[in-house]
């Protein structure tokens, strides 16, 4: 699975480590991803989404369904990549 958030579409950077001597070697910058179960109230079920921390405050700010159409709208996850829980 890729270290893609499926709110708001943030993903790794490169950037360099650089050590006392000045010496640059390439490294990742991961994004705080973690999986998360939401109750998705307009479908009545559980859904589970890979988020990032500021996904998750997104969510809180706007509510489930509006990140998840603006998510949509801008190409982050598709409804079919969405997994439903317990159905």
């Amino acid at each position: 699975m890729s270290k893609v958030c499926q709110i708001t579409g943030k993903t790794a950077q490169i950037g360099n480590n650089v050590s006392h001597s000045k010496h640059r070697t390439k490294r990742s910058f991961d994004v705080n991803l973690f999986s998360k179960k939401f109750f998705y109230v307009e479908e009545d079920c559980w859904i589970q989404l890979r988020i990032s921390a500021a996904g998750l405050r997104l969510i809180n700010k706007v509510g489930l369904d509006a990140a998840l159409k603006q998510a949509v709208a801008k190409g982050f996850v598709d409804w079919k990549d969405i997994k439903v829980i317990g159905d």
